[in-house]
């Protein structure tokens, strides 16, 4: 077959070569092909120029001592956020700056997270020994409460389901990680197990923790803590059979507070959340805990007479009591109870002040106080406010959410005290501005502080005055609708007289 025409295709090699024995088109189609006109000359310029070339990276240059230096100058947000999305070098260096974490998947502490934050002092490990609930239908309620996650049965009585955590084991092959990966850290939050072998090697692996938060404690968890001498903060939320799922033995008695005692002597702060306990117990906490001065008892169920032990304390400042349904039920005598010479705060916050005996023997107790906290606590009505007057010293007064106390109660008790200088009444309905008496009156002129907003309803109206706000409805249509009325749904138009 003859060699077709070269210039039949524009005459370049490659038709000759990749097309050779081909018919010729034109003869064919019978049809004049014409060529396509060139492009424009600025398309052909744009097509000449080369592809933009990405400035290089100027941290390059820098050490990573240098950009460490840069890196510790930004706020916290933005080192674990944007700076650490850069690249992996940034990343790699915002890990050695962070110094707090809360770890939610228990199998990042066992691989990678002291590759990934090698110089942590703050680690919370308590959301990451939580195992994800599992519901068993879709329609089951799932109730949440910071990390723990309960799944509600409704079919169950009581329809409240125990949370679950990882294995003991699990748990502590964890803490032995985090003792061998990070022997400076300075304040842990975990979870207890049975036999906490993995708190004994925090013990021994990070000498210089100075803060600790237990979750699930026990009795038999408590012996590994004894083990932190210079342990100095410490909070304890004892194991409940409800919660946790635990025994009914389960929980933080007067033998896990004595370990306590004898083992952890440098406590400056202690919480105990949810613990049982007697006179014993915070005795042993009082006598060896020489330097304790903040302690705080929530929900506590502590038996009868363990307030009288709060004189062992002898160097305690603050006393702070949250969401205790009682106090004491049996005190004792008032002159056994003895007092707190050095405590200067006592702060109750959403407890239940209806047992006037309890009270008192707790207000005898704190007679020395010059701060009194009272926040969300029910039954403080002006009979039992009244026994605040024991406490002589009082230099500031803090009352928010105290509906049942009124003016008369609140004047009788802050007009006896001599040195008071800083008050706050704020959401107390019953104290109302137009009972103030002269007296009273004279009183708030010469205190340094004072904070005065007990009726949030009167407030409200004040701030609405003149804005025509919180009117009713038929008024607001007479200034719309001057010439119609309404009487009992029907519309009267006065210029027609015909109902509409």
């Amino acid at each position: 077959m003859p060699e077709p025409d070269v210039g039949v295709l524009g005459g370049r090699g490659l038709h000759r070569d990749g097309l050779k024995g081909w018919p010729d088109l034109r003869s064919l189609s019978g049809k004049k092909m014409t060529t396509p006109p060139p492009p424009p000359v600025e398309k052909q310029q744009q097509q000449a120029r080369p592809a933009a070339v990405a400035p290089p990276d100027q941290t390059l240059e820098f050490s990573d001592g240098l950009l460490l230096r840069v890196l510790a100058c930004l706020p916290e947000p933005h080192l674990t956020g944007a700076a650490s999305l850069v690249c992996r070098r940034w990343m790699r260096l915002a890990g050695r700056l962070r110094r707090r974490l809360v770890v939610r998947d228990w199998a990042f502490v066992t691989h990678r997270l002291h590759h990934r934050f090698p110089e942590l002092a703050d680690l919370d490990l308590f959301p990451a020994s939580i195992v994800a609930p599992a519901v068993p239908s879709p329609t089951s309620p799932l109730l949440t409460c910071a990390e723990v996650s309960l799944t509600l049965d409704t079919g169950a009585d009581p329809p409240l389901g125990a949370c679950r955590f990882l294995a003991d084991d699990v748990l502590d092959r964890g803490l032995v990680a985090v003792a061998a990966s990070f022997p400076n850290l300075r304040r842990l939050s975990a979870t207890a197990a049975s036999e906490s072998g993995g708190l004994m090697d925090i013990a021994g692996g990070c000498a210089t923790l100075q803060e600790l938060e237990l979750h699930r404690c026990t009795d038999l968890a408590l012996r590994p803590v004894s083990a932190f001498a210079h342990l100095q903060i410490l909070r304890l939320v004892a194991a409940s059979s409800a919660l946790y799922g635990t025994s009914e033995d389960g929980g933080v008695t007067d033998i896990g507070l004595t370990i306590l005692a004898h083992g952890c002597k440098r406590l400056v702060k202690l919480e105990l959340v949810g613990c049982e306990g007697s006179y014993d117990g915070i005795a042993a906490v009082g006598r060896c805990c020489a330097m304790l001065e903040e302690l705080t008892i929530a929900n506590h169920k502590m038996d009868n007479g363990w307030l009288a032990a709060l004189a062992f304390c002898g160097n305690l400042k603050t006393l702070r009591l949250q969401g205790c349904c009682r106090i004491d039920d049996d005190p004792g005598p008032a002159e056994h109870l003895g007092a707190c010479l050095t405590l200067e705060s006592l702060q109750l916050q959403q407890c239940q002040l209806r047992d006037r005996r309890a009270l008192h023997a707790l207000l005898l107790v704190c007679e020395g106080a010059r701060e009194l906290l009272v926040q969300n606590c029910w039954g403080l009505e002006d009979d039992m406010f009244a026994m605040a007057g024991l406490c002589r010293r009082v230099k500031f007064l803090s009352l928010e959410g105290c509906s049942q106390l009124t003016t008369r109660g609140l004047e009788s008790v802050i007009t006896s005290w001599s040195d008071l200088q800083s008050l706050k009444v704020v959401s107390c309905d019953k104290i109302k501005d137009e009972e103030i008496s002269p007296a009273l009156s004279e009183l708030f002129s010469t205190f340094k502080e004072l904070k005065w907003r007990p009726d949030n309803k009167s407030r409200l109206a004040a701030s609405l005055a003149g804005t025509g706000m919180g009117k009713k409805g038929r008024v607001l249509c007479k200034r719309i609708l001057p010439g119609h009325q309404r009487v009992k749904g029907t519309m009267l138009n006065y210029s027609t007289g015909v109902a509409a």
